[in-house]
């Protein structure tokens, strides 16, 4: 089992290494998910990254942000210059870069970060069939799902064993967007989860949960299939870092962990302590917590005096075997370490007579290689002793050992085809504001559907509506009818593709899919699909690379801006929303459930409540395990009058509304007119950071 460590910047990385870690992953300059972080300058990733292969330590770069397209050539060029100091792999969300940099940079590890929301067999198929090396799974995910993802597909797979969770699917998360324009997905997140929402019978910090911790259990996620156990922390300090990686090293070589490094740990960081809820399948009120008082005050300065003491010095953990011969005059000593490097550093000696040093004392100096990564496994040396002093000897041993080390840390570059990146302007034909669009309708029930809808060019239901309401509908004169896949299905796949069989059987081919998941279910299943909002579709490579995945329509993300979104090449046809309460995060732990009686089984949606009495609506969706929920905006996003002649049709979700109020809301739709309650158009007129 891997053991792989956050560094935040350089005395993390120290601090990861000298702690035991067989992978570090780090952020660069620009485009990773920790921006806050110190993360490391061009020059500073070069030498971190030759350190850390000097030590048998791989290094993982975040490249892991939504990319608009005016950024793809810097991102590009970054991930040319990784390339060139030989990194070991690269973490992606953008879907556009994926595909970009398969064609450019073949040879390139990708791994697909958490923030592409993998949490089915499908996702991960997928992503290895277009060619990534590993996945780093959703952290919702229990243990036996892992499992069965294991076994659908070889990619490695990578999870987190300890550190802060989400309250949203990573990826999903769109509330620090729409409160402060910093968006989550592009590295800016605020944690406005962090702050007091309430739930009827809650706590007041309702969307606030403990911080997983797993490293005892690491055993049983080796036999789930997992090959790598993620530490999160990039925010964090050294000493967190230090703690985390001892207590997993010490796990992953199934040594026991001491209670003292536990409570070390607990006392660096947590939130009212520590949670496995959702690898457990224990999910609940259990799982949710703040950081306390007392869980500050615990980090005294005793305790990081206490976890400094882990990484003051190297970790003599690279094995390798010395030879020392004497020939021609002159003493040479070899160095060669397992994977095949070998060096000699050679010393004249001195002409005439010499007293001899014993062998016994030549193994001593020879074996001293503190300061070094380096550990003496095979020695071997003259019976008679040589003919020098002890201070000539420690000279050549560590000779030997830096030139050792300087070519264990050179690696040749990854070949990168250089290749400009190019949106060609689209062809627009003018359609005019929102309301004169081609309008989707989105209904989470058949309930909610009016005659209005009859005027929009489809309406979509979800994926487990009832054959008999489809079918109704459809004798009504609603001739387009889309059926919305959950945006997830936690260990739901196989259910999800029954009924879509049994659909398509029906004669409903058309299908709007949330993850990539679902795009893969798609595609086995020969359906026409559409893509939704929350694929997170950015940029016009992504556009362009789903078009040939088999989208026949993309729904944009709500974070780009109107112009941002106009200005998109490609030919996919897309459009965007127009009309809705936007879904800020999608959750397995529903926030309502943070109550005394645990789920309270809402017969209509409940909500959240923040410091200023707004109020969030919280829907749920699917039974038993699949079931996830959904925590809507306090206002519905409203674009009836605006300018939208670049989007292909719109999009109209409605939640909370009942079927009168679904009629008006079109009505002013189709006359183009204003809202008459409050509304937000927040993101469309700045999109994000």
């Amino acid at each position: 089992m891997e053991v792989l460590a956050p560094a935040g910047g350089p005395e993390a990385l120290r601090a990861a290494v000298f702690s035991g870690a067989d992978a570090v992953y780090l952020g660069g300059p620009a485009f990773g998910a920790r921006a806050h972080a110190k993360n490391f300058s061009l020059e500073e990733l070069g030498e971190a990254v030759r350190f850390c292969h000097g030590r048998d330590v791989r290094v993982h770069v975040t490249v892991n942000t939504l990319l608009k397209d005016t950024e793809l050539p810097e991102a590009l060029a970054l991930v040319s210059r990784l390339c060139q100091i030989g990194v070991d792999a690269v973490l992606v969300q953008d879907m556009g870069l994926f595909a970009a940099l398969r064609d450019r940079a073949p040879e390139l590890p990708l791994h697909a970060s958490t923030q592409m929301s993998l949490h089915t067999p499908g996702g991960a198929r997928l992503l290895y069939e277009l060619g990534a090396e590993r996945v780093v799974l959703a952290r919702e995910l229990s243990l036996a799902e892992i499992r069965e993802i294991s076994a659908a597909c070889p990619v490695e797979l990578e999870a987190f064993v300890h550190g802060a969770l989400c309250m949203s699917l990573s990826g999903q998360c769109y509330f620090s967007a729409m409160l402060g324009g910093r968006s989550g997905n592009r590295g800016m997140c605020a944690q406005p989860c962090r702050l007091p929402f309430a739930a009827p019978g809650g706590t007041g910090h309702d969307l606030s949960l403990k911080d997983l911790s797993f490293f005892r259990e690491l055993e049983q996620l080796r036999e789930a299939g997992v090959c790598s156990a993620k530490i999160e922390g990039r925010m964090k300090r050294p000493e967190y870092v230090a703690a985390a990686v001892s207590a997993c090293r010490r796990a992953a070589d199934g040594e026991p962990v001491p209670e003292a490094l536990t409570k070390n740990l607990e006392a660096v960081f947590s939130r009212s302590g520590f949670t496995d809820g959702y690898l457990t399948g224990r999910r609940g009120r259990e799982m949710f917590g703040v950081r306390t008082k007392e869980d500050v005050t615990d980090a005294t300065g005793q305790v990081f005096s206490q976890l400094k003491q882990l990484y003051r010095g190297e970790r003599q953990s690279v094995p390798l075997s010395l030879t020392l011969r004497e020939e021609n005059g002159k003493l040479t000593l070899t160095a060669l370490d397992g994977a095949g490097n070998e060096v000699a550093a050679e010393l004249a000696l001195p002409e005439g007579e010499y007293p001899r040093l014993p062998a016994e004392r030549c193994e001593a100096q020879l074996r001293k290689t503190g300061g070094t990564p380096f550990r003496v496994d095979k020695l071997s040396l003259p019976e008679q002793g040589v003919p020098a002093g002890i201070a000539p000897l420690n000279a050549l041993r560590r000779q030997a050992l830096a030139e050792l080390l300087d070519k264990r840390s050179r690696r040749a570059p990854i070949p990168f085809r250089q290749q400009e990146y190019v949106v060609s302007p689209r062809e627009i034909s003018l359609k005019g504001t929102a309301g004169k669009l081609p309008l989707r309708a989105y209904f989470r029930s058949a309930g909610q559907v009016c005659r209005e809808a009859l005027s929009c060019e489809s309406i979509a239901l979800p994926l487990d509506t009832a054959a008999e309401e489809l079918r109704r509908l459809r004798e009504q004169g609603f001739s387009r009818i889309l059926l919305e896949q959950p945006r997830a299905f936690f260990g739901g796949e196989n259910g999800v593709r029954e009924l879509m069989a049994a659909r398509m059987e029906d004669g409903f081919r058309e299908f709007v899919v949330g993850n990539l998941g679902g795009l893969w279910l798609g595609r086995q299943l020969g359906a026409k699909i559409h893509g939704g909002f929350s694929l997170n579709i950015f940029n016009t490579a992504a556009l362009d690379h789903f078009e040939e995945l088999g989208l026949s329509t993309a729904e944009l993300s709500f974070e780009l801006s109107g112009r941002e979104a106009a200005a998109l090449g490609g030919k996919l046809p897309r459009g965007m929303m127009v009309y809705g309460r936007q879904a800020l995060m999608l959750t397995r732990n529903c926030p309502l459930a943070n109550s005394p009686k645990g789920c309270l089984h809402c017969k209509a949606p409940g909500c959240l409540t923040d410091r200023i009495h707004k109020k969030f609506p919280v829907i749920c969706t699917g039974t038993g395990a699949a079931r996830y929920s959904e925590v809507l905006n306090s206002v519905p996003l409203w674009l009836g009058e605006q300018e939208l002649s670049a989007m292909d049709f719109g999009v109209l979700r409605f939640t909370v509304e009942n079927s009168v109020e679904c009629g008006e809301i079109l009505q002013r739709f189709f006359r183009q007119e204003t809202a008459e309650c409050d509304y937000t158009r927040r993101l469309f007129s700045k999109g994000v950071e």
